[in-house]
């Protein structure tokens, strides 16, 4: 009787925290459609996150029309606030962390505050050669942003990975869709797809991006074991991580044209690589707003056959994709 009583509060919370939640996704939503960017979210949480509740008019009134849009902002700033307090107090509540979908607030409200010796000093990506698994082992848990050029290119994946290739692997493997549905995760960015069946049913003249065509880009993580296996036959770790790292039992794919993922960080366990397939990518990292006053933002170009090795958790990121290029990624984590 204790553990179903339990279990209808647990809901209960659930269910609040979960209308309060949509609010946010609406919040979230209305901003980013009135021209509110990613930037502008990331300094509002951070400012919440310090109880700061000023905006400064010279510079919003430059970029935005007036007063609504500062008052939407400090409205934002003290609901941040409002969110941490709501979801600390439910999770004491439970005893557990209920599950909650991803929202821009909701992570910035609980991030923890960054160790700027992360990016201070850091100036540019640190670039390797050939390197060796001895050579790598100083740097293979740093927060240094790395590349390693040309790291990818004996890998088979470089001639056989397609768009069609990748759409052939799940059309024929059975429960390849259901896996991504029930138990991966699918990214759309800016697409109207809503599952990788949409995205593997797009007429040929916008796969190729053809003149009027929309253009797309779209990610996902991969967790079918056939599958996967199927996919690794053509790739590999990359041969200068530790021995003895820890790697994940799924790999992301990306795909597609113009910008990729627009500024972020991830909300993952481990450092992350990502190599270079096809296409030309740009790189533009930025720190963590907590770590404004000490590091800067970089940017580096990234060619087929590289491998870029970056904790996602600690950088902001967006990639834009060389213009009229499709771009071609397979990613992964390591720790």
């Amino acid at each position: 009787m204790a553990e179903s009583n339990n279990n209808d509060m647990c809901k209960g919370k659930q269910k609040n925290v979960q209308i309060l939640y949509k609010k946010f996704v609406i919040l979230n939503r209305d901003l980013l459609n009135f021209g509110v960017s990613i930037e502008e979210l990331k300094e509002i949480c951070f400012k919440g996150r310090k109880a700061v509740c000023t905006i400064q008019e010279s510079k919003k009134s430059a970029r935005h029309s007036g007063l609504t849009v500062a008052v939407t902002l400090v409205g934002t700033v003290l609901v941040s606030i409002l969110l941490k307090v709501i979801l600390d107090s439910v999770m004491n509540t439970l005893g557990t962390r209920c599950l909650l979908p991803n929202n821009y607030f909701i992570w910035e409200a609980t991030r923890p505050e960054t160790d700027c010796s992360m990016c201070k000093d850091v100036k540019t990506v640190l670039v390797f050669g050939n390197i060796s698994r001895d050579e790598f082992r100083n740097y293979a848990y740093s927060s240094r942003p790395m590349l390693a050029k040309g790291a990818a290119l004996h890998w088979p994946a470089m001639q056989t990975f397609t768009y069609h290739f990748l759409k052939e692997i799940y059309q024929n493997v059975a429960g390849a869709y259901e896996s991504i549905e029930e138990e991966c995760q699918i990214l759309t960015f800016k697409t109207e797809f809503k599952s990788l069946e949409d995205v593997f049913a797009m007429p040929e003249s916008r796969v190729l991006l053809k003149e009027g065509e929309k253009p797309w880009y779209v990610g996902w993580s991969n967790c079918h074991p056939e599958v996967l296996a199927i996919m690794r036959e053509h790739y590999s770790i990359p041969h200068f991580l530790p021995e003895d790292a820890e790697h994940a039992h799924m790999d992301y794919i990306f795909i597609g044209y113009q910008q990729g993922a627009v500024m972020h960080i991830d909300y993952i366990s481990r450092l992350m690589w990502q190599a270079q397939l096809r296409g030309h990518k740009t790189w533009k990292l930025v720190p963590p707003p907590d770590c404004d006053h000490i590091c800067s933002g970089i940017s580096f170009r990234v060619e087929p056959g590289d491998i870029v090795l970056l904790d996602t958790r600690q950088w902001y990121h967006d990639t834009h994709i060389d213009a009229g290029e499709m771009s071609l990624t397979i990613s992964s984590e390591y720790g």
